[in-house]
């Protein structure tokens, strides 16, 4: 050992060649490091002045719209309807899932939800795909790339290519009436769910 608390060790190859190898102390390593990651910290406070910067969130009006009467749903039936428009990819879906309660669901049993009909892997049409057997609560199989989405779980992937929920419609229950007041999550081809018509 050295006095400057570097470690040197002495290793034999199998030729019989002795070879000194340096390493550095744990305090050294931690020295050596902490003060790298503060200097790369202040070079790139110094590049980039001023880039953070506070700013105003933008609160984005969807409009309530009127798709279905509670009483009229019958169990495990989608009934369609567009939202948050009449354009292109706003095709969508309403269910009463027969009492299997999910997330973001309304009524009573919690078991009303709606659900955008483009696969998000690469918009694939879910039109007449709905599927109910026990528990279980499914839109798929696309018919491009084979995702499934569970609907008592907002809509997450739950086999084949996609790796985004499918877009949620949120819901408002008004005595009978039911209201699609906005979306949880991006619908397929879109920048941003409200286009201007």
């Amino acid at each position: 050992m050295s006095t400057d608390n570097t470690i040197h060790h002495k290793r034999k190859t199998q030729s019989g060649t002795v070879h000194g190898k340096c390493m550095l102390s744990r305090r050294q390593f931690l020295l050596y490091s902490g003060g790298t990651a503060m200097a790369a910290s202040t070079v790139s406070l110094g590049l980039f002045p001023g880039s953070a910067m506070a700013t105003t969130a933008r609160v984005v009006g969807y409009p309530r719209k009127l798709i279905a009467k509670l009483s009229e749903l019958k169990d495990n039936v989608p009934v369609d309807f567009n939202y948050p428009d009449e354009l292109i990819n706003s095709s969508a879906m309403i269910v009463k899932m027969g009492g299997v309660q999910a997330g973001g669901g309304i009524g009573s049993r919690r078991d009303v939800v709606a659900y955008n009909y483009l696969c998000t892997h690469q918009g694939g049409p879910l039109q007449g795909r709905y599927f109910a057997e026990g528990p279980h609560r499914l839109l798929g199989q696309c018919p491009l790339h084979l995702t499934t989405y569970d609907l008592t779980r907002h809509g997450i992937v739950i086999s084949g290519q996609a790796y985004e929920s499918l877009p949620q419609v949120l819901l408002e229950l008004d005595g009978d009436n039911i209201y699609a007041m906005g979306m949880m999550g991006l619908i397929f081809g879109r920048h941003k769910n409200l286009l201007e018509s």
